[in-house]
């Protein structure tokens, strides 16, 4: 609307503008505080989104960690394994051998 258009309408004409302007700001207002919540909502989404993915990451590595270490453990148990089918009495040798260092030999002339 023009100056000359808004100077030729009455008050009553006018206040009714003006109420109507009131109400569609009133409205505006209203949709700009629902989108605001809808936003927030989802950054919530996208925060709680990351934090989900954050957390999966750090169960991965410790998934990773664990079994590492199993595998480390069962790479062990077959190296004992193998050593003790290669030398099958080598333990009973080690122990004789560590008794005849702790018995005194003939040396000291008994």
């Amino acid at each position: 609307m023009t100056d000359k258009e808004l100077r030729r309408l009455s008050r009553m004409e006018l206040l009714e503008m003006l109420i109507n302007q009131m109400r569609e700001n009133q409205r505006l207002q209203q949709q700009i505080d629902e989108l605001n919540a809808k936003l927030e909502d989802r950054r919530i989404l996208v925060e709680e989104a990351g934090s989900i993915a954050e957390a999966a990451m750090r169960i991965n590595g410790v998934f990773q960690a664990a079994e590492a270490a199993a595998q480390q453990y069962l790479d062990n148990i077959r190296r004992v394994h193998m050593d003790s089918l290669r030398h099958p009495y080598k333990e009973e040798m080690q122990e004789m051998q560590d008794l005849q260092e702790e018995v005194p030999g003939d040396e000291s002339g008994c």
